[in-house]
C-alpha cells in the first residue's frame, strides 16, 4: 500500500471514529464519511469494502489503543487508586470531546444490530477492560494471604474480583452515558465520586 494509501486509510478511520462516538454505527454513512474526508464513496469502498469491515478495524484499533494506554498507566505506579483515576479519565474525556460516547460502548448498545465481525471485536474490547481491572484490583490483594487460602477459596475469590472488575467496567460505561444524555460532564465526575464513596472504586 502507498503512503497516500495509507494517510487516506488512517483518514478515514479518524474520522469514522469521530462520527460514530456521536452517532453510533447506525449513524455512520460512507456517503457522509467521504465527503468528511474529501474522497470519493469508491475510495472508503477500497479501503472497507462494507460497513461492517470498517465497524471491525475501528473496533479492533479501539482495543489495541485501549491496552497500550492501560499498560502504560500500571507502568507508571503501583497505586490501584491512581490506576482506576486514569482508567475513568480516558471515559471523561470523550465526552471533553464533543459529548462523545466510548466507541465499543456506544457500538455495543447496538449489539444485536451489528455485524458478527463488529460484534466480535467489540465483545473483545470488553474482555480487554475486565482483565484489566482484574489485574488492579488483583493488586490490592497481599500476596502472603493470597498464598495461604486454600483453593477453593482463592478460586472464590478470583470470581468476586472478576464480577467486581465487570461491575466497575458497567458503572463507568453508564455514567458517560446518562452525562452524554444530559449533556453534562459533571454528572460524570460526580457518579464516578459517588462510586468511590460507596467503595465500587479502589
Amino acid at each position: 500500500m502507498t503512503e497516500a494509501a495509507t494517510d487516506t486509510k488512517q483518514m478515514i478511520m479518524s474520522a469514522a471514529r469521530l462520527m460514530v462516538q456521536a452517532r453510533g454505527f447506525n449513524g455512520l454513512s460512507f456517503r457522509e464519511l467521504a465527503k468528511e474526508v474529501g474522497v470519493k464513496s469508491a475510495s472508503i469502498h477500497y479501503h472497507f469494502p462494507t460497513k461492517g469491515d470498517l465497524g471491525a478495524a475501528l473496533a479492533r484499533r479501539y482495543t489495541e489503543d485501549a491496552v497500550l494506554y492501560f499498560d502504560g498507566l500500571l507502568a507508571v505506579s503501583d497505586d490501584p487508586a491512581a490506576h482506576i483515576r486514569g482508567y475513568t479519565e480516558v471515559f471523561r474525556s470523550a465526552l471533553v470531546n464533543n459529548n462523545r460516547m466510548c466507541l465499543c460502548g456506544i457500538m455495543a448498545a447496538e449489539h444485536d444490530d451489528l455485524p458478527v465481525e463488529v460484534r466480535a471485536e467489540v465483545d473483545k474490547f470488553t474482555k480487554v477492560n475486565v482483565k484489566w481491572l482484574v489485574k488492579v484490583l488483583s493488586r490490592q490483594q497481599p500476596a502472603a494471604q493470597a498464598q495461604a487460602q486454600a483453593q477453593a477459596q482463592a478460586q472464590a475469590q478470583a470470581q468476586a474480583i472478576e464480577r467486581h472488575a465487570l461491575a466497575i467496567f458497567a458503572a463507568v460505561e453508564g455514567a458517560q452515558l446518562v452525562a452524554r444524555g444530559r449533556g453534562d460532564i459533571a454528572v460524570f465526575d460526580q457518579t464516578i465520586e459517588a462510586y468511590r464513596t460507596a467503595g465500587l472504586l479502589p
